[in-house]
């Protein structure tokens, strides 16, 4: 905002055949301050059908018409915007820096465009660190929803940096790129950057700005590559109970086994938990079962991983995963026997094999294998953001507290007599006896993500908590 879009906007009226309508969907004004309407479409009609005015601006007569959309424009229109190949994205970027302290100012002089320096208000912006944090968090979301739309519909945008907006040839390109040829020197404009001095005179804590920002990783440092493909809730897997509030929405490779037994003493009859929902049944179940509480278990990584590797890649039984057990042997070189209850496959081999998956795991979930990322070993942040897609659960509770964590559950919502917790063996006695920090370091590289979000500490300390 500010002059900026205003000078790019002024550039594109400019260019024939072509009309920018200002803010046409800023929820506080329609177009431009003190405007009633944009082509005859008042405010409250936009705000009622805001497709109606998208459709008025799109049939208009003669030309190209267009307007300016900020991340805090109406958001029922943008996915339109950004699905429809036939609507041009201009894509004007400036530094956030200037950006913050450029927005600052102008609302402290509530001055947003300058064509008369004689008129121009002047103003210091204060940085706040948090706030300024903020304001880069939702410009670089923003940014990254429209990259990621323009990228999964097969289109391209022209973009265009603030300090470009006074070449006169990048304006001319701009012009081509909407069809119309118009030479550099026709572009011409009475709007003035309304703060074009120094940083450093803009900014009344000048000093501690500096101070504040050499604490932030400009290139992000810290972060954790993720090439997990998205996941969506998987719903059929839920389990809920049919005479109290409870809903267990379960993590593969997890302690399921626990959970749904000691549920279904909840109920007395095992027959009396709901399984199989879709989307429908599972809105049903909510809407009967109101003041509901929903639930996940997080489970060690490695805990975790080892249960999926004895579960479905040494067994050879039903539900065991046969063809990528097969895969492993044959393309990762781990050493496993025909029959897991083989005498000569010892601790050992053991260890040996469980590396071998650990390793295979690392690149498997770093999108380097052909095998899927299946949900027994996808990363547990993964698996609850798909679940986000539908519902997220209330509690997330660690294996480690459900001794008492889920008698409090059952408590909150009206259970006088708590059944206790079965004990599920998970094969933790069995990793307790090949633990070493060389196997923690192996998890730690297959998921970074769920050591720092969830906190884990080491497998060792987790186990005996």
């Amino acid at each position: 905002m500010r002059t900026g879009s205003n000078l790019l906007e002024d550039y594109l009226n400019q260019i024939p055949g072509v009309t920018c309508h200002g803010e046409a969907f800023n929820p506080n004004f329609i177009g431009y301050p003190n405007r009633d309407d944009v082509l005859g479409i008042t405010l409250r009609e936009r705000e009622d059908t805001p497709e109606r005015l998208l459709s008025t601006i799109r049939s208009q007569s003669g030309g190209l018409g267009g307007f300016r959309y900020f991340s805090d424009h109406d958001p029922r229109i943008l996915p339109a915007l950004l699905g429809d190949p036939r609507c041009g994205k201009i894509i004007l970027t400036r530094n956030p820096l200037d950006s913050y302290i450029s927005l600052k100012i102008a609302r402290a002089t509530d001055q947003w465009k300058l064509t008369n320096v004689q008129n121009r208000k002047a103003a210091k912006a204060h940085f706040d660190m948090h706030e300024f944090e903020r304001h880069l968090g939702r410009t670089q979301a923003f940014q990254i929803e429209v990259t990621r739309a323009l990228q999964v519909t097969g289109q391209s945008a022209y973009y265009i940096g603030y300090d470009d907006l006074n070449d006169t040839e990048i304006l001319s390109g701009l012009a081509a790129w909407l069809g119309i040829e118009m030479a550099p020197e026709a572009f011409q404009s009475e709007l003035k950057p309304q703060n074009p001095q120094p940083v450093s005179d803009k900014v009344s804590n000048f000093d501690q700005m500096q101070t504040s920002l050499r604490a932030m990783d400009k290139f992000d440092l810290g972060r954790t590559p993720n090439f997990e493909p998205r996941r969506g809730p998987v719903v059929p897997t839920y389990v809920g109970s049919a005479r109290h509030p409870l809903l267990f929405m379960p993590i593969r490779s997890g302690p399921q086994t626990s959970v749904t037994t000691w549920m279904a003493a909840l109920e007395g009859d095992d027959s009396e938990l709901v399984t199989r929902f879709n989307q429908n049944t599972l809105r049903s179940w909510m809407r009967d079962h109101p003041g509901h509480r929903r639930f996940t278990v997080l489970r060690h990584p490695l805990a975790r991983a080892h249960a999926a590797f004895c579960d479905k890649v040494l067994a050879t039984g039903p539900g065991s995963f046969t063809k990528i057990r097969r895969h492993l042997i044959r393309s990762h070189g781990i050493a496993m026997p025909q029959d897991p209850n083989d005498p000569g496959y010892d601790l050992r081999a053991h260890k040996v094999a469980f590396q071998g998956f650990l390793g295979f795991l690392r690149s498997n979930l770093n999108g380097q294998t052909s095998i899927r990322i299946d949900a027994h070993w996808a990363s547990q942040v993964a698996v609850l953001q798909g679940m986000a897609d539908f519902c997220l659960p209330d509690h997330l509770i660690r294996e480690a507290d459900m001794a008492t964590a889920l008698p409090r559950l059952a408590q909150a919502v009206g259970v006088d007599v708590v059944p206790a917790l079965p004990t599920e063996d998970t094969h933790k006695i069995r990793l307790l006896q090949i633990y070493d920090s060389q196997l923690e370091k192996l998890c730690r590289d297959v998921y970074p993500r769920d050591y720092m979000m969830f906190g884990f500490t080491d497998f060792d300390r987790d186990a005996t908590a």
